[in-house]
């Protein structure tokens, strides 16, 4: 009695969990999209993003929605893939949103700003807050919906050839940096570069920059940055938490059946968890593979933070003071970031900081 009474609870338990995921008819439709990356293929963690949401929705509907994922360069360029989806070119991209701020600043929200909040704190924003509305509501402009395709967590300060002991060494340094910290860092007289993650290394090897940076270890190595710049700096203070993001022709989605809308939020939510338990599992082991290798670990000096923040409130104060739609996501933003702040130093931090002493 008692494993027929357990058999069947687990049976109404089976068939709520079944009832809870999207319903897929067989009448639904076969559908074929286009994804253009904004990656190489050789960075499986980051490019991998795209294609774990490929196969995601390819097994929940049983094969009638299929993605097919191209690198960045295979159909459209690396940076051309906002435009790409914006004028139906193809129907979805996978990106990181600062690539952009070139077209408005306002981009840079969906992907990361310097001195942010991390991972868990844009997704409460987004989830929770007002996040996903403002953000909803600024793409629209793009006929673009955008949603929340992995995190790359708290990145590294880049490779340098030389150290940099005081603010003064930022000075004339020619380095590859993306999003706002190219804004920021102009203020301390660097000359920032925007490259494509795949033409950094030439660029690195030949002189054409001083510096660079790009994630973190697993990537950095995989890129071999260790080879041609020695010494390896943290935090990268502009990139807290690098949101990437899934760039959906709006009115492309709207012609979906609902049922593979819902199937394409859930693979996005689950590429965006699995790209970030990829890189706190893969980076500690290639950093220590890379110290051991001869690469020389440094800490930003505090007077480098120092002015970096306080550069960094100056663009934000600028560019706030030119454009409504930075401004009004900002201010939100910062609001939010306050309070998520509070809550992390008392909780978190106060964990964090303990646990990193003890052995």
């Amino acid at each position: 009695m008692e494993r027929r009474s357990f058999l069947k609870k687990a049976g109404v338990g089976l068939a709520a969990g079944a009832a809870a995921m999207p319903a897929i008819a067989q009448n639904a439709p076969t559908i074929r999209w286009r994804l253009a990356s904004s990656f190489p293929k050789s960075l499986d963690t980051i490019y991998g993003g795209a294609e774990t949401v490929a196969r995601r929705v390819a097994e929940a509907t049983g094969g009638k929605f299929q993605i097919q994922v191209f690198a960045g360069g295979e159909i459209v360029p690396p940076f051309g893939v906002l435009d790409a989806v914006k004028d139906n070119t193809v129907e979805m991209a996978h990106t990181a949103a600062y690539y952009f701020i070139g077209k408005d600043p306002t981009y840079a929200f969906d992907g990361t700003v310097p001195f942010g909040m991390n991972n868990r704190q844009v997704d409460a924003w987004f989830r929770y807050g007002n996040g996903k509305k403002l953000l909803r509501e600024f793409y629209a402009k793009s006929n673009i919906i955008s949603i929340p395709c992995g995190n790359t967590g708290t990145q590294m300060g880049g490779w340098f050839r030389k150290e940099i002991k005081t603010v003064a060494d930022l000075n004339g340094l020619k380095m590859r940096i993306g999003g706002f910290a190219g804004q920021v860092l102009s203020k301390l007289g660097t000359v920032p570069q925007q490259i494509p993650g795949g033409d950094i290394y030439p660029s690195l090897e030949k002189g054409t920059i001083d510096a660079a940076e790009w994630i973190g270890p697993y990537d950095d190595q995989k890129l071999g940055f260790n080879k041609v710049a020695k010494f390896y700096y943290y935090p990268g203070w502009w990139d807290g938490g690098l949101q990437l993001s899934l760039y959906v022709n709006d009115k492309k989605f709207a012609e979906l059946p609902k049922e593979y809308q819902t199937v394409l939020e859930i693979a996005c939510a689950d590429a965006h968890v699995e790209m970030m338990a990829a890189y706190d599992a893969k980076n500690p082991i290639a950093l220590k593979q890379l110290v051991g290798a001869g690469t020389q670990l440094r800490p930003f000096p505090k007077p480098v933070m120092d002015a970096c923040y306080k550069a960094a409130q100056e663009v934000y104060a600028e560019t706030s003071a030119k454009n409504p739609d930075f401004k009004k996501i900002y201010d939100d933003y910062k609001k939010f970031m306050a309070d998520q702040n509070l809550w992390f130093r008392i909780a978190e931090g106060s964990y964090a900081n303990y646990m990193h002493t003890v052995k």
